[in-house]
């Protein structure tokens, strides 16, 4: 009898220590989840550089793009091709895109705002944004059409007759659900090295990963609220210097976060991107909050910046104060 009690206290205790072990492994290995990575305003987000640097920061961003095997899109302005005439020069710099095997998508011509742009406008625009890209392509037309600002007009019957427009045009939309204020860190770490401000600059790039994690661990929980699992993400990010130089490190939070990269035509295979969208108005949003929005939920705030990041925040142009709530900049 007290040689049964022995082997059952050991059996029990093992049990436990399987049990504790089992537990701890699962709590640290990561979820699996998806992402595609997408990138607008090419040739580059904001001020046009001359074509060395350009060039330069084109194929440093390609290559971290490559290095980390993402299967990525860029989504194209072409009138910033048609600049200080050098029209064959910059589209040399998308032919980088091409030759790295990266998809190019169409972003309309000059980046309007859809808000306070007529649909006829609106329309050509798209088309007239389109015609240096086929060609660079080749023997296929632009599939993916990604609205500027995610605005997707002032009104239900104009988002209506446009997306009409797209299918007519063999277009897909190209959704974003991590939404995030990348543009901003860009722009003022872009102003602080052309000022030989390192101090500024160094800052942003510690800021930056703290903050694009945060707003991922928000989407994904919206995610679960809104549509039940975790749908694969589509990131917004932008062609510019900051991603060029420090791609890597967001890469490395996101494989942190059990993150697998995938494609924006694997992505939108999965059936939430097939979820109603009603939702219109001045400032554009993720597609996570459209459908909470559209199922008559109450749309959740985003994470605000961070408190230094605040001082370079216009809400009323950023549109932060409809999507975080953030306070007005002083």
């Amino acid at each position: 009898m007290f040689r049964l009690l022995i082997v059952f206290v050991f059996l029990l205790s093992m049990s436990f220590i399987s049990f504790t072990t089992a537990k701890i492994v699962t709590q640290a290995t990561p979820t699996k989840r998806q992402v595609a990575f997408t990138f607008d305003d090419l040739p580059q987000q904001g001020q046009q550089e001359a074509i060395k640097p350009l060039k330069e920061m084109t194929c440093k961003l390609i290559n971290q793009i490559s290095e980390n095997k993402i299967p990525a899109i860029g989504f194209v302005n072409e009138s910033k091709i048609y600049q200080n005439d050098e029209l064959k020069e910059r589209t040399a710099i998308l032919q980088l895109w091409v030759d790295a095997a990266i998809e190019l998508g169409n972003h309309t011509y000059s980046h309007p705002y859809f808000y306070r742009t007529s649909l006829a406008d609106f329309q050509e625009n798209v088309l007239q944004g389109e015609k240096i890209t086929n060609n660079l392509i080749k023997n296929r037309k632009v599939k993916y059409f990604r609205h500027p600002f995610l605005n997707t007009g002032p009104d239900l019957e104009t988002k209506t007759a446009f997306e009409k427009f797209l299918s007519n045009q063999n277009y897909v939309i190209a959704p974003v659900t991590i939404d995030n204020s990348e543009w901003l860190f860009a722009n003022v770490y872009r102003k602080a090295k052309e000022q030989n401000d390192q101090k500024t600059a160094d800052r942003v790039v510690a800021e930056y990963i703290p903050y694009m994690e945060k707003m991922f661990a928000f989407y994904e929980k919206l995610s679960l609220d809104v549509v039940g699992y975790e749908v694969p993400q589509i990131l917004l990010l932008h062609a510019n210097s900051l991603n060029a130089e420090h791609l890597d490190k967001l890469v490395r939070m996101l494989k942190a976060r059990g993150y697998q990269f995938i494609s924006l035509e694997e992505a939108l295979k999965d059936k939430a991107y097939n979820l109603p969208d009603k939702y219109t108005g001045k400032v554009g949003v993720s597609w996570l909050h459209r459908w909470t929005i559209t199922k008559g939920i109450e749309m959740q705030k985003e994470p605000t910046l961070p408190e230094f990041m605040e001082q370079f925040d216009q809400p009323g142009v950023s549109g932060s104060s409809f999507k975080s709530a953030q306070k007005a900049s002083n």
